[in-house]
């Protein structure tokens, strides 16, 4: 039995996360460049607070700003030099919404909760100024504990599974054809790009409830509202046909729609962020990009996270990648743990936890696999800040 949900990208947790994973590779990316290594920082509890609009047939305008509030911890200087994080966290939020969901770009509200405070354990006495105060203000780079040896961050874990069912690949196919640049979407502009989708499976019906918003200055009327709700269907049908032809299939869709009280998924920007919702950071999907209650997961925000030492990034993403290359290795389904201690170092993890569904499996070569993913920390680093992994 499967349920999975997957939240599309225009769905305000989907943009809360996407947002603080572009500010850290933004952050990482400029420090890295003008000091040679990556600043203390954390962006992963960033909020978006839903603005106002008033929505017509054929029209629509923000009647209230979203409130953008940039939470977390960044160094603001290194050795005496001033980095510019309001003006690079600003020019990032206007970037993103300008792509993401351009009505609304000239109509943010961005507020800086972004401190340089030191982390618990400074204890101040005789001998001077604990080293940790100077972990978001270093003198140097050579301050930086992690440029020695890199330890965990947290006590924390990382999760990962596989291989995903048919299900489950068919609803992050399904969510990411209706909210991303897909040929759909190019040839109906009128398809928004907050879609939700819940989906249950029992290996025989797919029963699926999803969520498609329309954008109102290209829908002027509830017949044609209704007509463009029917184009969805179509294409779901179309591609569920090609995908899971042995299934029993259902779809449910706009379920809250009220057409004679003209009460529709009808929007101004194609997402419900315009009109009171929130997005929080965390909230939405986990690192393989799927919320799947009835597998192991974990609930950190990994997006925004510091890339250099930050476990509930890099724990979930070794993790997930673990599980695929033992799957990979040994055609049956693997699934990893790696829990951390914190202050400990990076790539020895205070617990590695492996379940493999084959009874013979060979140890030694297991523990090789493992032993080569730990190995990997420095690289990964290397990878979310320059080429960047889609996270969620």
């Amino acid at each position: 039995m499967t349920i999975v949900e997957r939240k599309g990208l225009g769905h305000p947790d989907t943009l809360a996360d996407h947002l603080a994973e572009r500010l850290s590779r933004a952050y990482s990316r400029y420090t890295l460049d003008r000091f040679g290594a990556i600043l203390h920082h954390n962006f992963d509890k960033l909020a978006l607070l839903g603005g106002a609009c008033e929505v017509r047939y054929g029209g629509g305008r923000m009647t209230a700003p979203i409130r953008v509030l940039v939470n977390g911890r960044a160094a603001w200087m290194c050795g005496g030099e001033t980095i510019p994080v309001k003006e690079l966290v600003e020019a990032e939020v206007r970037a993103f919404f300008a792509d993401r969901l351009p009505e609304v770009a000239n109509h943010l509200d961005i507020v800086f909760n972004i401190t340089s405070n030191s982390s618990p354990g400074a204890v101040v006495t005789d001998k001077g100024v604990p080293d940790r105060v100077r972990w978001f203000s270093p003198r140097s780079i050579g301050d930086l504990r992690e440029r020695h040896v890199r330890l965990s961050n947290d006590t924390s874990l990382g999760t990962g599974w596989a291989p995903e069912n048919v299900f489950e690949s068919f609803v992050r196919e399904l969510v990411n054809h209706f909210s991303g640049r897909s040929q759909f979407t190019l040839a109906h502009p009128w398809c928004g790009s907050d879609v939700k989708l819940m989906g249950y499976w029992d290996g025989e019906l797919a029963d699926v409830v999803l969520c498609v918003p329309q954008k109102s200055r290209y829908v002027h009327s509830r017949t044609a509202y209704l007509r463009n709700l029917e184009v969805v269907r179509e294409e779901c049908y179309r591609l569920a046909t090609a995908r899971m032809s042995e299934a029993d299939l259902r779809f449910r869709l706009n379920a809250r729609d009220v057409p004679e009280r003209d009460e529709l998924y009808l929007t101004h920007t194609g997402s419900s962020i315009e009109s009171g919702d929130e997005g929080v950071v965390g909230r939405g999907n986990r690192v393989n990009g799927l919320i799947t209650p009835l597998r192991p997961m974990n609930l950190e925000g990994a997006n925004g996270k510091n890339p250099v030492y930050h476990v509930g990034k890099l724990y979930n993403i070794a993790a997930q990648r673990l599980a695929q290359r033992l799957f990979e290795e040994t055609g049956d389904h693997a699934e990893v743990h790696f829990v951390s201690l914190t202050g400990q170092r990076l790539d020895q993890p205070w617990r590695v936890l492996v379940r493999l569904s084959l009874d013979n499996a060979d140890v030694d070569k297991v523990q090789a696999v493992v032993t080569d993913a730990l190995s990997e920390f420095p690289a990964l680093t290397d990878e979310l800040v320059q080429s960047g992994i889609e996270l969620s």
